[in-house]
């Protein structure tokens, strides 16, 4: 389950960098239209931080190791090591 949010986590990243660097600016409005609407623009840095966690997540992804065997539950006789 980790893994699976672990790249999770990492593609959002990305998505959300590469949006950022083809979107400038965004303009919320409220739904009912009472409240003045308002603009969001990032910094310069966020997009390359983003791209970059996120890649680095998928990296940690790859690196996973899958579940570890079980280990043997009988001890072996006395004298036969």
């Amino acid at each position: 389950m980790w893994k699976s949010f672990c790249l999770a986590i990492g593609i959002f990243s990305c998505l959300m960098g590469i949006e950022f660097l083809l979107v400038d600016s965004a303009v919320i409005s409220s739904i009912d239209g009472k409240a003045p609407p308002r603009m969001i623009s990032a910094p310069d840095w966020v997009p390359w931080t983003l791209i970059s966690v996120g890649a680095v997540t998928i990296l940690h992804f790859s690196n996973l190791q899958k579940k570890a065997p079980p280990l043997p539950t009988k001890m072996p006789a006395a004298g036969h090591w």
